[in-house]
């Protein structure tokens, strides 16, 4: 697991896993995953999304709290899966 995820993996997991009708380019750093701004994702969604990073990143989230934080955009993501990988590397 030594290799840090992009971004572009990222935004190609959000649209395979939750099956967005999208291409990954779309989706920015900042684009919020939830709200009508944004994806519109729901909490279904976000579920589906946590079980994908667990099985292709090898991280979970926590709780709801970690979950709001970590899962609000791209950026987020990103940062959140590759400092628990560090921190589970270290």
């Amino acid at each position: 697991m030594g290799l840090e995820i992009s971004k572009d993996d990222i935004r190609a997991l959000l649209v395979k896993s939750l099956m967005l009708k999208m291409e990954p380019e779309e989706i920015s750093d900042e684009t919020p995953l939830f709200g009508l701004e944004g994806l519109g994702l729901d909490s279904i969604d976000a579920l589906e999304l946590v079980v994908s990073m667990e099985k292709n990143y090898g991280v979970g989230v926590a709780n709801s709290g970690v979950a709001q934080s970590a899962l609000r955009n791209v950026a987020s993501i990103y940062e959140y899966v590759n400092a628990e990988r560090a921190r589970k590397n270290a």
